[in-house]
């Protein structure tokens, strides 16, 4: 199965909507995706994941990744709208909670910032 990545801007993130399968032979191309919106900026990202049926830890570590690339820049990663199988991987995997993941898009969007210990 292929993958597909999409980009859209709101407000001040970038919605990235992702569909199909996320694993190793895919999740390169989410990869440079991301860079290429780092390199022109873009730190506030919201991953769309509605669409996305299977994710394995190749692809997990692609939102860890980012994760680390948009703190250091100021930025933020949130995920959105993962189905159950995906949800369930992030649940086990402990990060649900590191990469804060909301039910919807617009929950995502519009998301305060926690605040800083």
């Amino acid at each position: 199965m292929s993958l597909t990545v999409q980009t859209e801007q709101r407000a001040d993130m970038v919605v990235v909507s992702v569909a199909g399968e996320l694993d190793m032979a895919t999740a390169p191309q989410l990869q440079d995706q991301i860079s290429d919106l780092l390199e022109k900026g873009r730190t506030r990202l919201v991953f769309d994941l509605a669409e996305v049926s299977f994710c394995d830890s190749t692809g997990l570590s692609v939102f860890v990744r980012a994760k680390n690339s948009t703190d250091d820049a100021g930025g933020v990663v949130r995920l959105a709208a993962p189905q159950r199988g995906v949800l369930r991987i992030l649940e086990v995997s402990g990060l649900v909670e590191v990469l804060h993941t909301y039910p919807t898009v617009d929950e995502a969007v519009s998301a305060q910032e926690p605040a800083l210990d």
